[in-house]
């Protein structure tokens, strides 16, 4: 009893500590973009199935989507919700771009009054309990509801989020085939909120095989094993950036590396550390930002490299971190393979449920991948307005010709279908 009023002075100490630097962190940041006003992108799903853990599900479905697409589960902060998680890393932004589905989920103040997930609670961070167990039932709820090849789903976080990603590695590795882990901890780091501030603020010394076991020691799987991603500040206040060391060393452990990395190198002037199998394959790669505090590293302005958008926790250090995992997890390819196989369809006109070229005012095909289940009333109607006569002109023009005289009809009117074809055949936009 006489230790007890020294612990809960100490545990103050920590939690006044953290809220500090939790404080700090978000006056470092850019300021916040308004969100009151800007419409969510996602929607809630609704008893998606057990729920012990108490949290929401959220989720965004493209418009198109290829027959199996991948899935991305994005674990927000603390202080975050998964609105504002999903604005300021682009993650739909990107799924859009390259056909995949996002799920959120959504911490509940009831739980934790900062909004963290409860990375660090036992009852939370096993196999089949607690958190660890809703979002895993929020995965299956959307492999059956999307169509989700089960090969292809992988788990990322800032923070908490960060720390609960890695929980779900874990716990649940036959799930994920890759995880990225931004400004997080190692799991099992922490089984207390005690521990949890002390493995936040303080540098720990185990060993490689100890953190490996946490790891081997959560589920009966025999692997193979998840790539991991990992991603920390190197001026990081609120987590140290040992953690990120402890991340890879535990991995590695798990995957059966030894040593130091297999090749290092400068990407957009971070270091960036790799390990890879005995295969050549990449398995593990660190990307230390230098002098960034606590958040996601970004890359904004109007290139095809920048994602997400500035605000608290939200870093422009010149690399999009969202970019850069989706392409690690091989996401980017997926979405070439789609786009390829879409190009080989064969093209009908005024066939919605198939893949339709569309002629540009510039007399270039642009293709647009359409799934009749999936398409917008908003794409539809545009597809509808589109002007016929500006199609056989271009489609001439493409073929370096001339549209005949009875093609010219007055805007908006609706062409016959052997006109139109006759036009793309005679552009060479469509197979003869």
């Amino acid at each position: 009893m006489a230790g007890l009023p020294k612990t809960f002075s100490h545990l103050g100490s920590l939690r006044r500590r953290f809220e500090t630097l939790l404080a700090g962190a978000r006056k470092m940041s850019s300021p916040a973009e308004a969100l009151t006003h800007r419409p969510s992108r996602l929607q809630e799903i609704a008893n998606f199935g057990a729920n012990p853990g108490n949290l929401r599900m959220l989720a965004y479905v493209p418009d198109r989507l290829p027959h199996t697409p991948a899935l991305v589960v994005a674990l927000h902060g603390c202080t975050q919700t998964a609105d504002g998680y999903d604005h300021g890393t682009g993650w739909s932004t990107l799924a859009g771009r390259l056909g995949f589905v996002v799920i959120y989920p959504e911490q509940q103040a009831s739980n934790n009054p900062h909004n963290c997930f409860s990375w660090f609670l036992p009852g939370d961070t096993a196999r089949e309990r607690g958190e660890a167990l809703s979002i895993r039932e929020m995965v299956e709820r959307a492999i059956v509801n999307f169509g989700v090849d089960r090969t292809r789903v992988f788990v990322t976080g800032l923070s908490a989020g960060g720390a609960m990603a890695s929980v779900m590695l874990a716990t649940y590795p036959e799930v994920f085939a890759g995880g990225a882990i931004i400004a997080g901890l190692p799991y099992g780091c922490a089984s207390s909120v005690e521990e949890a501030f002390e493995a936040m603020f303080q540098e720990r010394a185990a060993s490689a095989r100890a953190l490996g076991d946490r790891v081997r020691n959560a589920s009966r799987h025999q692997g193979p094993w998840p790539k991991i991603s990992v991603w920390h500040g190197s001026a990081d206040p609120l987590v140290k950036p040992s953690n990120a060391e402890d991340i890879v060393r535990q991995w590695a452990n798990v995957h059966g590396l030894s040593g130091g990395p297999s090749h290092e190198e400068i990407v957009n002037g971070h270091i960036r550390r790799i390990w890879k199998d005995a295969s050549g394959n990449t398995i593990i790669e660190v990307v230390s930002i230098t002098g960034m505090t606590h958040g996601v590293p970004l890359a904004t302005g109007k290139g095809d490299e920048s994602c997400g958008a500035l605000g608290p926790f939200f870093l422009n250090v010149g690399i999009a971190s969202t970019n850069h995992i989706a392409r690690f997890w091989g996401l980017d390819i997926e979405a070439k393979a789609w786009s390829s196989a879409a190009r080989k369809a064969s093209p009908a006109i005024g066939a919605s449920s198939r893949e339709i070229q569309v002629i540009t005012s510039s007399g270039r095909a642009s293709l647009e991948p359409t799934v009749a289940h999936v398409e917008s009333n908003e794409t539809h109607s545009r597809r509808r307005r589109l002007d016929a006569n500006a199609v056989i002109a271009a489609a001439f023009k493409a073929a370096g010709l001339s549209p005949p005289e009875n093609t010219k009809q007055q805007p908006g009117t609706v062409l016959p279908g052997p006109i139109i074809e006759a036009a793309l055949k005679a552009a060479g936009l469509v197979r003869r």
